[in-house]
């Protein structure tokens, strides 16, 4: 571990170094890359001075222990070496965590994509709760929460929703939030009081940065459309809305959010390179170790992740067994506590089998 820290200094060095270094200062993509990682050295590095600071106390203490006459002082080295004998163990664990290697995705924005399961009308209600409580949630973060696209359900509720969030390390949270939502309650349309059963589905993908993902324009199909609104009617006489298809792929992304044709091809074509980046991202696990493809971080959209049991209160995240009886919180957008779970689960795994030597 001391071996780790000396190298860990090393580089915080070198990046300090860097970070004045005319060329680099010119270069404001490099600069914010060698200033996230400077960031995460400085967290490495504070954690591992308390640790250096907590080893050469507990030698310390048992020197004065081995070699101290008078009982009052031998009783307070007592006293520190107990109290260092339980810390030292906490701040190499915190060590370990921290020098775990981060996706490089998790620093990115990201788009949240929530969609209306199976449940019909009751499936749309819960797929516009779902979305509130992840905007809650980020206005707890105080990320930007831009609703870029949203279709209203027939009776209430929403069928789909695209959504923007932009913050630090919004990614690496709401990662862990993309699969099949369930929920078990008694709608309002029943009446005889039975619990029905509805899904919805979360898809989060990292929106990377210009410079992160190549793109052919010439691989892209543009089609300009009049925009619509619910049963048809037009809401714009001009032709707003985009619809771009790339061809390798046959994805498609339809925006009509905006009255200006520029603003929904900006919007289509920053989703457009999300999802061909999580195409990418997702080749790349399956060509990794299993550990990359674990349940808590697959990202697969077709896996039952949680469920949200309404009349017993009761949300469970099926991944790491985690069962929590405080829907309403939860609802009301405070998840810190799942997504901390998922994450010390996803570690731990990393550091089981071998991720990286520490």
């Amino acid at each position: 571990m001391l071996d780790k820290l000396k190298s860990i200094e090393s580089r915080f060095e070198e990046v300090n170094r860097l970070m004045t270094d005319f060329e680099v200062m010119s270069n404001p993509m490099e600069m914010k890359k060698l200033g996230k990682e400077l960031k995460d050295l400085t967290q490495i590095i504070e954690v591992g001075k308390k640790y250096k600071s907590s080893l050469k106390n507990l030698e310390s203490a048992k020197a004065v222990l081995s070699e101290e006459t008078d009982e009052e002082m031998r009783e307070l080295a007592k006293e520190e070496i107990s109290l260092l004998e339980g810390l030292i163990p906490q701040l190499e664990e915190e060590l370990k965590q921290l020098l775990i290697p981060k996706d490089p995705e998790d620093s990115m924005n990201c788009i949240l994509e929530i969609r209306a399961g199976t449940g019909g009308d009751e499936a749309c209600l819960f797929a516009q709760e779902l979305m509130r409580m992840y905007q809650r949630y980020c206005e707890q973060k105080r990320w930007k929460f831009e609703v870029s696209s949203i279709t209203e359900g027939t009776a209430g509720g929403i069928k789909e929703a695209i959504i923007f969030v932009e913050g630090e390390d919004c990614y690496g949270s709401l990662k862990y939030e993309s699969g099949v939502h369930r929920v078990q309650r008694v709608p309002q349309t029943e009446t005889n009081g039975r619990i029905h059963t509805s899904a919805a589905t979360v898809a989060v993908l990292p929106a990377p940065e210009e410079v992160e993902i190549e793109l052919n324009m010439n691989d892209i199909q543009k089609e300009t459309f009049c925009s619509s609104g619910n049963g048809g009617q037009s809401v714009n006489t001009t032709y707003s809305a985009v619809r771009l298809t790339h061809i390798p792929t046959g994805i498609v992304v339809s925006m009509q959010d905006e009255r200006s044709q520029i603003k929904n091809y900006d919007k289509a074509l920053k989703i457009l390179k999300a999802r061909l980046y999580e195409l990418e991202m997702n080749k790349r696990l399956e060509a990794t170790s299993a550990l990359r493809r674990s349940l808590v971080s697959t990202g697969d959209r077709s896996a039952k992740i949680r469920t949200y049991n309404f009349p017993q209160s009761r949300v469970t995240d099926h991944r790491i067994g985690l069962t929590l009886y405080n829907l309403p919180t939860i609802m009301d957008g405070n998840i810190q506590e799942i997504i901390d779970a998922l994450r010390i689960a996803e570690n731990t795994e990393k550091l089981a089998e071998g991720a990286k030597s520490i």
